[in-house]
């Protein structure tokens, strides 16, 4: 598989998401974020946009963001159990399994995901994490986990003009949970738990001493 050429689409189009305003309900929002919905045309499902600015530098932020395993990420984002590197491809792209528990009081049981993962710098300071889902041999589907599947989905840090101690967060998510899980469950877990990831990102970033 070509998964330059395949995370390179996923980068385009999260970029496209987030330059392209039409469609997008407002569903949830707080001080940290505001989170919207449109209908994918990856699946039968949604796509949902965060936008919030978070105080702290991009570095500091994308410290606390990056998806690798032992990194901050799983010490504050509570849907993220675990990262595995499976196959790291190039030094930008990865092959990764993520843990996530049992959430909506364990309606939703525990899932993993297996995602080809690009990291990509641009020359205005933004930085990005681009996933989708891959079959890797080295990971099956493993008991006790169900297997869900990710569509083009990330997080993308902006620098804040004039503003160096500031950054504006985008985080799309478009996940297939997969099981037989009532919509309604679905449909209210992605806007609370985004909202949740911000106030905690947040935190985390207030956490850090400048690096």
């Amino acid at each position: 598989m070509d998964y330059e050429e395949k995370t390179k689409s996923v980068a385009d189009c999260l970029m496209s998401y987030r330059k392209d305003a039409s469609g997008w309900k407002v569903c949830k929002k707080s001080n940290d974020v505001v989170v919207s919905w449109r209908p994918s045309s990856e699946f039968l499902g949604n796509v949902y946009k965060g936008e919030g600015i978070v105080n702290g530098s991009p570095k500091n932020v994308w410290e606390c963001l990056k998806p690798i395993p032992n990194g901050l990420r799983v010490s504050w984002d509570k849907n993220v159990k675990m990262f595995q590197l499976l196959e790291q491809i190039t030094e930008d792209i990865s092959i990764c399994r993520t843990v996530t528990p049992s959430a909506a009081m364990s309606i939703i049981a525990p899932r993993d995901f297996v995602d080809v993962i690009l990291i990509k710098q641009y020359e205005d300071g933004t930085i990005s994490s681009n996933a989708t889902n891959v079959i890797h041999a080295g990971c099956p589907p493993q008991s006790g986990y169900v297997r869900g599947f990710n569509h083009p989905c990330g997080c993308i840090c902006v620098p804040v003009s004039g503003e160096p101690k500031k950054t504006q967060v985008f985080s799309f998510f478009q996940t297939d949970l997969s099981g037989l899980l009532p919509r309604s469950v679905v449909d209210s877990f992605f806007p609370s738990s985004m909202t949740e990831f911000y106030s905690n990102l947040s935190k985390a970033v207030k956490s850090l001493k400048d690096l």
